[in-house]
């Protein structure tokens, strides 16, 4: 059964009016706007404006950065300030151009935590040392913390003392 007007966008639990349920009934504003073709997403192309490059018929909004070429606003990417087109964005991507684009790192902190427990004789100075390399580099694309440096760091001393400890009572 349809809901009253008074029950959509009400902001609070009304009674339906086909059962005894409480229901909350939100829509979005567009939804009471007249079907304008015309006015739909964004501006449609006006003669004598320039047009995207990728979208004949939308109005270009900003040139791209990197090759010049006019973008709406669906087709721009901003990237550290700088407003750029698809192609551009996928070609420096591939390229390494575009350094800001990481989608993957080193993890140092699992290198000096992995070496922490191999028990050679040069691994724990080894742990210490990439953990100090890496204590300025950013750790993961994902949150972490650096707790895993202090942890290769501690037991990277404690297995150096222990090889050193040994060397001297052997």
């Amino acid at each position: 059964m349809p809901l009253p007007e008074s029950a959509i966008n009400a902001g609070q639990l009304e009674k339906c009016p086909a059962c005894p349920a409480q229901v909350q009934a939100v829509l979005f504003p567009a939804i009471f706007r007249k079907n304008d073709p015309g006015k739909a997403g964004e501006t449609i192309l006006v003669e004598g404006e320039a047009s995207c490059f990728y979208h004949p018929q939308k109005r270009a909004t900003i040139p791209c950065a990197s090759c010049g070429r006019f973008l709406c606003s669906l087709c721009d990417v901003e990237l550290n300030g700088q407003h750029i087109c698809p192609v551009c964005l996928q070609t420096g991507q591939q390229k390494g151009k575009l350094t800001d684009l990481e989608q993957r790192r080193t993890l140092y902190d699992s290198i000096a935590l992995h070496l922490s427990f191999l028990p050679f004789l040069i691994t724990g100075p080894a742990a210490i040392i990439v953990a100090i390399y890496a204590w300025k580099k950013p750790l993961s694309l994902v949150r972490r913390t650096r707790i895993r440096l202090y942890t290769a760091i501690i037991l990277g001393l404690l297995q150096t003392v222990g090889w050193v400890f040994l060397m001297i009572k052997g």
